[in-house]
């Protein structure tokens, strides 16, 4: 089995070969050039190589100062807590537009820093909100699921108030409140799990998860956490609808299929081929974790698809065979059935229903 990860220039020819289903978005032009930020993470790194294969040459990323290995061109480098600092690549870049994935969303880092939290996910987008405003540029900020602790059931709508159990969820309610009180003319989208390739191979659900596997080591996940975990492919193409109109306010960005975390690593285990034995699942409240975990918090993203007229988002995964029908159920494999890197490549991180790399 080959574990290499594939490169940034893997993601963009594959980006690149990608089918448009959804005609309707190809008239949807993001005002350019367009910042990007957030980069480091799954919904910015694959949102970054989506724009620069459909636009070359006018679509920038930020990286914070200390990253490495980061492939991707057309990166400025930046400290975005410093507002001078990301005035001056703004008075010198001239965007037009900005796609706002940032934010620090390392939960038991946030819990046990919150200074720091505050720092990343609030004063960060005060500072991007202050320029977009300022200067007239088109603003969509990615906020999450997470701004809601969760029930039975999930379906959390756009106006229900929010209701976050842990640090990083409260700030992300108080970047929420920055992009709307600063620039009403702004559009947050909140997006739940997105699923897709990392840069660095072990951020994310799906590399994270299937790093431990890869390594033969354990992972413990929740019964009853539950997501609404959406493809990055369906994701990139609601951003370029966003960033390209004029849409304000709140919307949810959710799949329409809740999963919760251990199904999660059910399907990339079976998909994954790893040993069954390597995956445990437990309900939060026998871990009494830090930071305190929601429980469903899947969103209702009903909304949109009323805006929109089609439906936004494929179900994760597409395929209804790779969704879970019991807690053993990755242990009940077809005869001949072998699973691969690949293969989770292929059905996990990229939605079969879009791409001809299958």
């Amino acid at each position: 089995m080959n574990f290499a990860h594939p490169t940034y220039s893997d993601l963009f020819r594959q980006i690149e070969r990608q089918n448009e289903r959804i005609a309707q978005i190809d008239r949807f032009t993001p005002p350019s050039p367009l910042l990007i930020t957030g980069i480091t993470g799954v919904a910015g790194y694959n949102a970054l190589a989506y724009f620069q294969s459909r636009f070359p040459g006018k679509v920038f990323g930020i990286l914070p100062p200390d990253t490495i290995g980061f492939s991707a061109p057309d990166c400025y480098i930046c400290n975005m807590e410093d507002l001078s600092e990301l005035r001056n690549i703004f008075d010198t870049a001239k965007f037009r537009s900005v796609l706002d994935c940032a934010g620090n969303c390392a939960l038991k880092a946030c819990q046990l820093d919150p200074k720091i939290a505050w720092s990343l996910n609030v004063d960060v987008i005060q500072n991007l909100v202050k320029l977009t405003r300022h200067y007239g540029i088109r603003l969509v900020h990615l906020s999450v699921d997470m701004v809601f602790g969760g029930r039975p059931g999930g379906g959390y709508r756009e106006d229900e108030s929010p209701c976050p159990v842990n640090v990083y969820g409260q700030t992300m309610v108080e970047g929420e409140n920055a992009v709307a009180s600063e620039d009403p003319t702004a559009l947050t989208l909140r997006i739940s799990m997105p699923m897709g390739l990392s840069f660095n191979g072990h951020a994310g659900a799906i590399d994270w998860i299937g790093a431990r596997f890869k390594m033969n080591r354990p992972a413990t996940l929740y019964y009853d956490e539950v997501r609404t975990p959406t493809y990055t492919d369906c994701m990139n193409r609601i951003f370029r609808i966003f960033v390209g109109n004029e849409t304000s306010g709140i919307l949810n960005c959710g799949g329409p299929r809740q999963v919760s975390l251990y199904q999660m690593a059910q399907i990339i285990n079976r998909v994954g081929g790893f040993s069954p034995d390597l995956l445990f699942g437990l309900m939060k409240d026998e871990s009494c974790p830090v930071p305190p975990r929601v429980s469903n918090c899947g969103l209702d993203s009903s909304a949109m698809e009323r805006l929109l007229g089609f439906p936004p988002f494929d179900p994760w995964p597409w395929d209804e065979r790779f969704m879970p029908t019991s807690r053993d159920w990755h242990y009940h494999r077809q005869p001949g059935e072998q699973g691969s890197v690949a293969q989770i490549n292929q059905v996990l991180n990229l939605n079969p229903n879009y791409t001809d790399c299958h």
